[in-house]
């Protein structure tokens, strides 16, 4: 983690709102907003989350730093017409029981940056909701994220019911849990990991895995 990422995660964790947002605002002055999401906040919250696992902070303060990256993270967000949309569909959810939010927010941004119809259905979404909303809606692809490692058994579950669906959506799976996991390579179609944001926008932008860095083993 750089310093930078260290001392955003410092102004998270003070509450500290309006420098954080200068911070973001002033590093986004000479980077892209890719590189504000892949360089700065996600270790920043990896971080936290890292601290919160190992009790050196409270839930409160995990909190209340998710706050405050939220906050930033919307503000940041720039709303402008999309050039030649490619008039694909992206479903982006958690899975019941997980209440971390920031990085399908993130997944979200950028498949809108890049053209995509978007529908964000936020963190801890039931199984049979989120199912019955892919039938209704039937997206190209389904985007699933988790922070924690034991939530990986839910999140293979949860892949196994979208790959199974008559339109056969593509299904990403991305978070700190997935980040950290050791996953075996496989032949299962539809199942794309994603480990890092550029991951994810190479996938976008060539729909193609690299060198079977993404795969997953959901036997």
């Amino acid at each position: 983690m750089t310093s930078k990422s260290q001392e955003l995660a410092n102004l998270f964790l003070a509450g500290n709102e309006e420098q954080a947002l200068q911070l973001v605002q002033t590093y986004l002055e000479n980077h892209t907003k890719d590189e504000l999401y892949q360089l700065l906040l996600t270790p920043a919250m990896y971080w936290i989350g890292e601290l919160w696992e190992k009790n050196i902070i409270t839930v409160a303060d995990e909190h209340l730093a998710t706050a405050i990256c939220d906050f930033v993270v919307s503000v940041t967000e720039v709303r402008r017409p999309v050039q030649n949309s490619l008039k694909k569909k992206v479903m982006v959810l958690g899975p019941e029981g997980e209440d971390h939010y920031i990085g399908l927010k993130m997944v979200a941004s950028l498949f809108k940056e890049n053209g995509w119809e978007v529908q964000y259905l936020g963190p801890n979404l039931p199984l049979d909701a989120a199912i019955d909303s892919a039938k209704r809606w039937e997206p190209d692809v389904v985007a699933l994220s988790a922070a924690l490692a034991y939530r990986l058994p839910v999140l293979k579950k949860y892949a196994e019911a979208f790959i199974a669906l008559d339109f056969k959506p593509s299904v990403v799976l991305g978070g700190r849990a997935v980040s950290l996991a050791n996953w075996s390579a496989s032949d299962t179609e539809g199942i794309i990991i994603v480990k890092e944001l550029d991951q994810l926008k190479s996938w976008i932008h060539t729909g193609k895995e690299s060198a079977n860095d993404f795969s997953i083993s959901i036997g």
